[in-house]
């Protein structure tokens, strides 16, 4: 006979039951079944789905669970038990549900999707040797996962298991009084979150820890004054100084989704900052940087470092959650969620997205009304129509647009996106003291607010303020290199060196901006008028007739009639360039 060939692997068990499941089904069948339900809906089956787990079978007080390794056996075993308890807290002892949780590893046989052998039964006999709520490891598992979990075990010995052949060593995860291990995952806030650990000393040089505990606790303050971030205070992010903790671990424990971390190396009269932002529900690595510096002025380089790491890794953030709303369902929305997937249809930069950016900000002012962000940006969204899009007249626009950036600010004085939206409706109003005002109160609310800062810029271009424009404008574009809106500040380079006069710099930064987004038509326009009055007029001609091909009513939304916030010299300026371009007279 031929022989039958059986499917074999190797892989981590997870079997888990109720302790007391007989007396809690005495006590309340219905009710029992039901929590019982609810908690591997709303709990168990989740977390073994996130660690890549398959449930083999269940039965009325248990489970069989495979796994690709130890280790996401372990920590979804972990996880679940922390979950638990903290479920747990508020329900009456006699009423409660506590798993007992044993893993092994081992060779299973496969068949017609269930699996079987030694592996499976010492995962079974493991179990039963864990207290309620407790989560006991054969030795196979153990030494797969040693060093590899942030959890502390006890040794239980060598253990005798029912129906196994040899003694098996099993080990006991301990929950002990500093809460390593038992330390309950707390739910993520309403906005996006960030844990700023301690900057490890890599020097050698005890005196170095104080300039490494100080960039991090500056990093913490400067990040705090930004209040769409919720940071966690020093004193909870410090006490996993020292500590070889897993990041997806620490931002469990502090419910957070971003988490920094950093290193601090000095050598002579150098030393060496890195830092990295981490996504602590993914462990994806979202920014990355290194300074080397000379410590002649250590307080000088302690703030110099904190400004650039808050500065880039705000617009990381915000990007990263951004991309999270964008994927999930818009009818599961809440106000934060549909405020950020406006901004991410607002920042696609055309115009059917903003539109949709519209409505989201709506629904999230909808959904709370007294969500001042929401009234900000639906204002900016508005303005944004006669600006970039040139959709409807900009003073219809500023009127629309007003009420709502006020809204915001009555809601909440406080708020640096409030004052930047009411700046930039004052600011393409005609209003340039207003807006300027609005702008520098947005900026000392919030430092690292790149858009405020590139708005001010624009601002002082149109105001006939070349060098504070261009050292504004160059601020922004460092703090946010990779910002949606840079193309903006850019065409504001642009911009100021024409108004100035400097004509071959204002070719040049068009140029740069036709390379980076060439459906722009306001660079060539700049090009245009620049190269018309340095005489090179085939060029120029060139460029004007770009202007037009891509975008008709853009280009002559700017060049009907004076905007109201460009100065009467800087439009006259613009004219007579374009026309020596070959732009006839109307």
């Amino acid at each position: 006979m031929a022989e039958v060939r059986v499917e074999r692997r190797l892989a981590a068990i997870l079997a888990a039951d109720i302790a007391g499941y007989s007396r809690l089904m005495g006590i309340d069948e219905e009710g029992t079944l039901a929590a019982l339900k609810a908690s591997r809906r709303e709990l168990v089956d989740p977390k073994i789905a996130e660690h890549r787990g398959r449930i083999v079978k269940t039965t009325g007080d248990g489970a069989l669970v495979e796994f690709p390794s130890a280790v996401d056996a372990v920590r979804c075993a972990a996880d679940i038990q922390r979950a638990m308890a903290a479920r747990n807290a508020s329900i009456p002892e006699d009423h409660r549900i506590a798993f007992r949780i044993g893993i092994n590893v081992g060779d299973i046989i496969i068949d017609e999707g269930d699996i079987y052998g030694d592996g499976v039964n010492i995962a079974a006999r493991v179990e039963g040797l864990a207290e309620p709520g407790g989560v006991c490891l054969s030795d196979y598992a153990y030494q797969q996962i040693k060093g590899k979990v942030n959890l502390d075990f006890v040794d239980l010995g060598e253990q005798r298991l029912k129906n196994i052949a040899t003694t098996i060593r099993v080990h006991s995860v301990r929950w002990d009084e500093s809460g390593q291990g038992a330390r309950e995952s707390l739910a993520l806030p309403d906005k996006p979150s960030i844990a700023v650990l301690a900057f490890q000393n890599m020097s050698g040089d005890p005196e170095q820890e104080h300039f490494a505990d100080g960039i991090a606790e500056d990093i913490i303050t400067a990040l705090s004054k930004s209040r769409w971030l919720f940071v966690i205070a020093r004193n909870s992010s410090f006490s996993y100084k020292g500590r070889a903790v897993d990041i997806k671990q620490i931002g469990r424990e502090l419910g957070v989704r971003f988490v920094l971390e950093g290193s601090v190396r000095k050598a002579g009269s150098r030393v060496r900052i890195t830092g990295q932002l981490i996504e602590a529900t993914t462990g994806t690595h979202l920014w990355a940087e290194r300074y080397d510096r000379d410590l002649t002025d250590i307080f000088a380089v302690q703030d110099e470092i904190t400004e650039n790491v808050a500065a880039a890794i705000e617009p990381a953030m915000a990007h990263a959650e951004r991309q999270r709303v964008s994927r999930k369902p818009p009818d599961s929305l809440d106000a934060w969620e549909a405020y950020h997937r406006g901004l991410w249809h607002f920042l696609n930069q055309e115009l059917e997205e903003n539109q949709k950016a519209k409505g989201f900000f709506q629904r999230a002012i909808n959904l709370d009304h007294g969500f001042a962000a929401a009234h900000a940006a639906l204002a900016l969204c508005i303005v944004w129509d006669g600006w970039v899009y040139a959709s409807r007249p900009m003073e219809e626009c500023v009127v629309t647009a007003r009420p709502l950036a006020q809204r915001a600010l009555s809601l909440d004085n406080a708020d640096s996106m409030s004052h930047f939206a009411m700046g930039f409706v004052l600011h393409m109003g005609g209003d340039i003291a207003g807006g300027c005002n609005e702008y520098e109160r947005a900026i000392s609310l919030n430092p690292n607010h790149a858009w405020a800062v590139g708005a001010l810029g624009g601002l002082y271009a149109n105001d006939g303020r070349p060098d504070a424009a261009l050292a504004a404008l160059n601020k922004a574009m460092r703090a946010s290199p990779h910002d949606p809106l840079m193309w903006i500040w850019m065409l504001w380079v642009a911009a100021t060196h024409f108004y100035a006069g400097a004509f071959e710099a204002a070719v040049e930064a068009a140029n740069r901006l036709i390379r980076f987004r060439a459906d722009k038509s306001n660079a060539y326009r700049f090009k245009a008028a620049a190269l018309g009055h340095l005489g090179q007029i085939e060029e120029a001609n060139k460029a004007l007739n770009m202007a037009i091909e891509v975008s008709p009513q853009n280009f002559d939304y700017f060049v009907r009639k004076r905007p109201t916030w460009m100065r009467a010299v800087d439009h006259n300026l613009q004219i007579d360039g374009l026309r020596k371009a070959g732009l006839p007279d109307k």
